[in-house]
């Protein structure tokens, strides 16, 4: 008899302490509505506070709620992926923890995937995020789109409905560094969007800056695009080409006695410039050599240190 739940929740949980209790609370009124089964999946990111004994008391109080604590901090997608590990439901949703991302939203998506999709992504009509984030954020997708020559909406995040099928397609990409919208956008399937109200923050700010935020776009295009390579090759054959011209210019001169004497600043930046052009082809080279290597070792994405659930 199979006994997995219809629907599981799926959520990385970082500095949350104090927005557990409402999270699960509004949770379980949502799910409970559709008349389904369901389990809330919840992944502790070690977090540096109490979120950790919070969950194990909501796991305590709710038989729906399972814990999970990760050995250090991974990040948010390897955190997500090891809440994708250990759910069971049929349909799988993922969100945030800080209540940005509204459980009554869930009903719409669950209702819309029975249409007959298998993604179905949450589009947020009106962010509530600071002008900061909502620019490092749009800056961040239109430069990884262009580099990692793929499509992501940036009113588009994690929050979304995904069908087992989906979710298990994932697990077999085998890639070292982990972006789970990326992920989704690649595998495919039929998916579709829908809007959905984005809430104010419910309580601290988020993790991500504008720091973080390139970080994790330039390690995931080196690790997904070869697409930087191809743009420094084409630079490197567009400043040959003009090189190879300019230098019938000079011997045409030379040879109609137009040059007498040639000049040793033209020969000093020539060098300084070929010389870097040499240099940052060896270093994004050298990139993609180290992000090989560090595929190679195979390493997993995260380890689970501790768990609770009934």
């Amino acid at each position: 008899m199979n006994t997995n739940p219809e629907i599981s929740v799926v959520i990385p949980v970082y500095r949350a302490e104090s927005i557990l209790n409402e999270l699960v609370k509004q949770l379980n009124t949502a799910l409970s509505s559709l008349q389904v089964s369901y389990e809330i999946v919840l992944v502790d990111d070690r977090s540096p506070d109490d979120s950790w004994a919070k969950m194990k008391e909501l796991s305590k109080a709710h038989e729906v709620v399972k814990s999970f604590r990760l050995s250090r901090n991974f990040g948010q997608h390897p955190a997500i992926m090891a809440g994708l590990h250990q759910s069971k439901g049929h349909w799988i949703v993922v969100m945030d923890c800080d209540l940005q991302d509204q459980p009554h939203e869930i009903i719409k998506l669950y209702k819309k995937a029975q249409e007959g999709f298998e993604v179905v992504l949450a589009k947020r009509t009106t962010r509530k995020d600071g002008f900061l984030k909502r620019m490092s954020s749009k800056l961040f997708y239109k430069v990884f789109n262009f580099f990692a020559g793929v499509d992501i909406n940036n009113e588009i995040g994690n929050f979304g409905i995904y069908q087992r099928k989906v979710i298990d397609s994932l697990f077999k990409l085998g890639d070292a560094l982990v972006f789970f919208p990326l992920f989704i956008q690649w595998v495919g399937f039929k998916k579709t969007e829908i809007n959905v109200d984005h809430a104010n923050r419910h309580d601290g700010k988020s993790s991500y800056n504008f720091i973080t935020l390139f970080k994790l776009a330039f390690n995931t295009i080196i690790s997904f695009s070869d697409k930087p390579l191809r743009l420094f090759l084409n630079l490197g054959i567009v400043i040959s080409f003009g090189s190879f011209i300019g230098a019938i210019y000079i011997l045409y001169k030379a040879l109609n006695n137009e040059i007498e004497v040639m000049g040793y600043s033209s020969i000093f930046i020539s060098i300084c410039f070929f010389s870097g052009l040499i240099i940052s082809f060896l270093g994004i080279i050298g990139i993609y050599l180290g992000k090989t290597f560090n595929q190679t070792k195979n390493r997993p994405i995260y380890i689970i240190d501790d768990s609770y659930h009934k």
